[in-house]
């Protein structure tokens, strides 16, 4: 098949990034919402964290199976599942008067999520032109990394109005979704029947829930935790030794013997890390440390976003023509500056400040996270992007659930009550000397596999 550019593809690849930007947006949306929920549905902090808890739990046990759909289903009949999940979801939430109904809700929509957010980039792979791969895959890497940031602005503007209304603008959008869909997705490759190994989906599922509830449990009890990251090493351990014996694996874990590949595989999650850290941070800082409204939180946040999904394309041409080592190297330093505003700024109580840091922070992944997934799916050969695509989508919900739950350890680490201002200041900072550590692993890991991947392209090039 000659792949081109069409207006059918732009419009699939619209239509499938506006499921997976919903389905993201929410997740950081929601935390804004809690107090108000805990004081509507009168339940405490550990249960409210359930709509998070339990729609990451489904999204994270969805996703892994996501080649073995793609194989097995038409990219329309995936597409339209997803869609009526998440649809149905954000109607139950959007009605909802009582806690279980809403929580319901969610997991309905995690169901749809979990579908669409492999979707999209399965599209680009198997769709575009090669020499546009890196622009669109820039477009549809936006739509994943800019979103939990736009979440707290979008929650913090509804919230004041109704909370009701943050599940029905996404209904809407999720309609116009559904129908360009239908009109422009087109299905290129034949279907396959495979079976699903229900072992290893339990084992992975146990994993997931082993390692979030652990996650989830760190702050209230290391024993709890640590019973639940048991749990999750043994359902890791039970997935590998059974995706070795049999021969259609979840995810064909061949795509693992490319260390390039798994370098860029943790430079991603690293990034993700640093985005949901940050994330979660600022918003919080914002309010108690400079006295700012929960909306202006939101509002300071805004520009940050704007800028790394506008950079995110940019970063994709440029990959096309002069390959990833620039944009990633403009990435990381730009990332790195904004740390260091950050971090040194930390105990100023200035929004200007954090607001320069949180802008550098993000063009930072602008230029870097799209470029790092499409040369990481680059090193492995194109049977088994379908299986580096779901490993990148997996990691990048656990790596946010696993970011958010560090962070928000180590700034109440730090927290006492009798000076709450100054030690969540304080808290911040050790926060951003946490990511400034991984910031350092972080350039040590990609640039190590850019040297990978170019010894590869010398060897090929001899062997021709």
């Amino acid at each position: 098949m000659t792949r081109k550019i069409s207006t059918k593809l732009y419009l699939s690849i619209v239509a499938t990034g506006l499921m997976a930007f919903c389905g993201v947006l929410i997740e950081t949306a929601m935390n804004v919402t809690f107090p108000t929920l805990m004081t509507q549905f009168n339940v405490d902090t550990a249960t409210i964290q359930w709509l998070t808890t339990g729609y990451l739990l489904v999204v994270s046990i969805i996703v892994p199976i996501s080649g073995v759909l793609k194989r097995r289903f038409t990219t329309m009949q995936l597409f339209l599942t997803a869609s009526a999940f998440f649809i149905v979801g954000l109607l139950i939430c959007t009605l909802a008067n009582r806690f279980d109904v809403l929580l319901i809700g969610r997991i309905i929509q995690g169901l749809g999520t979990g579908i669409a957010l492999p979707l999209m980039f399965n599209i680009i792979l198997e769709q575009a032109p090669l020499d546009k791969i890196g622009l669109l895959m820039g477009i549809g890497t936006l739509v994943t990394a800019i979103a939990p940031a736009l979440g707290p602005t979008y929650g913090g503007l509804l919230i004041g109005l109704n909370w009701h209304a943050i599940f029905g603008i996404l209904l809407a959008i999720m309609v116009i979704a559904l129908f360009l869909g239908i009109f422009s997705i087109t299905q290129v490759s034949k279907t396959v029947k495979v079976r699903l190994d229900f072992p290893s989906w339990i084992a992975i599922a146990i994993f997931f829930a082993g390692a979030i509830l652990g996650l989830n449990n760190i702050e209230a009890s290391l024993t709890t935790a640590s019973i639940y990251g048991l749990i999750g090493i043994i359902g890791l351990i039970g997935f590998i030794v059974r995706s070795k014996h049999i021969d259609d694996p979840i995810i064909r874990l061949n795509v693992f013997k490319n260390k390039s590949f798994d370098l860029h595989v943790v430079s991603f999650v690293v990034f993700q890390i640093m985005n949901v850290g940050v994330a979660f941070v600022l918003p919080n800082y914002l309010q108690i440390v400079a006295h700012t409204s929960s909306l202006t939180a939101g509002l300071l946040l805004l520009p940050g976003a704007a800028l790394g999904a506008i950079l995110a394309p940019v970063s994709g041409t440029i990959y096309d023509r002069l390959g990833p080592t620039k944009p990633i190297t403009i990435a990381l330093v730009f990332q790195t500056m904004g740390l260091i505003v950050l971090l040194v700024e930390a105990l100023s109580a200035s929004p200007v400040s954090q607001l320069i840091g949180y802008i550098l922070m993000m063009l930072g992944t602008g230029f870097g996270m799209s470029t790092i997934i499409t040369n990481g799916l680059a090193q492995i050969p194109k049977a088994e992007n379908v299986d580096g695509n779901a490993v990148f989508n997996t990691l990048q919900q656990f790596a946010g659930a696993f970011g958010t739950a560090v962070i928000s350890m180590v700034v109440a680490l730090a927290q006492v009550k009798t000076d709450y201002v100054h030690t969540t200041a304080v808290g911040a900072q050790h926060a951003f000397i946490v990511l400034m550590v991984l910031e350092v692993v972080n350039i040590i890991c990609i640039f190590t596999g850019l040297h990978f991947d170019k010894s590869r392209n010398q060897d090929q090039d001899a062997s021709n």
